[in-house]
């Protein structure tokens, strides 16, 4: 009977330490499996040319100076690219118009009243603009910037070469088709727009 009392004692400690085994393991096994799940869910894949790419996320500080030099570059290719065609230039100055205030709306008006577009359109003339470096200042909001270009008005005999300084602030908004970066320009500005060279065209 002692032999049977002791190994059932046996028994039934041995049982309590797989028992408690199974528990330590069932409760590491759902920490890992959540640890990958979050770790997962910071990765998206997207499908591009056939292959899928994967995406991290992150936050929108992590990328901030890239995501507002991106969306000036973006303003700025819109508002300065024009070819004499009217449904090209209205295409891309709607593009421009999304990403900034009326700051750039009134700098086209006063433009377009001034016969600007109908004289490129009139003239044959096919601007094009080059972004040297872009400047942005993310210690204060909002987030001052300054804009080095150049630019080539493209005539039929010849090409004027000139500089370009622009500046103004980017506030945050929501972010849409229109508007990816979610970034609004303010108060923009020409600071400097003066000619370098003239170079004739064979």
């Amino acid at each position: 009977m002692k032999n049977i009392d002791t190994a059932f004692k046996y028994v039934r400690g041995f049982t309590m330490l797989v028992v408690m085994g199974c528990v330590v393991i069932c409760c590491f096994t759902l920490h890992k499996s959540f640890q990958t799940v979050a770790k997962m869910q910071d990765k998206v894949y997207i499908l591009a040319a056939g292959k899928a790419l994967e995406v991290y996320a992150s936050e929108r500080k992590d990328n901030l100076p890239v995501e507002a030099r991106d969306h000036v570059r973006t303003f700025h290719k819109f508002f300065f690219t024009l070819d004499p065609d009217d449904k090209v230039i209205k295409t891309n100055i709607t593009k421009a118009l999304y990403l900034a205030d009326e700051s750039a709306k009134r700098i086209y008006d006063d433009l377009k009243e001034n016969g600007f577009y109908s004289g490129i359109i009139s003239g044959n003339i096919s601007q094009t603009i080059q972004i040297d470096s872009i400047a942005v200042d993310i210690k204060d909001y909002p987030y001052r910037f300054k804009c080095f270009a150049r630019q080539n008005i493209i005539r039929t005999t010849s090409i004027l070469k000139r500089n370009l300084i622009t500046e103004g602030t980017l506030r945050n908004v929501s972010r849409s088709d229109n508007n990816p970066h979610g970034f609004l320009i303010e108060r923009f500005n020409t600071i400097e727009n003066t000619d370098l060279a003239v170079e004739n065209r064979k």
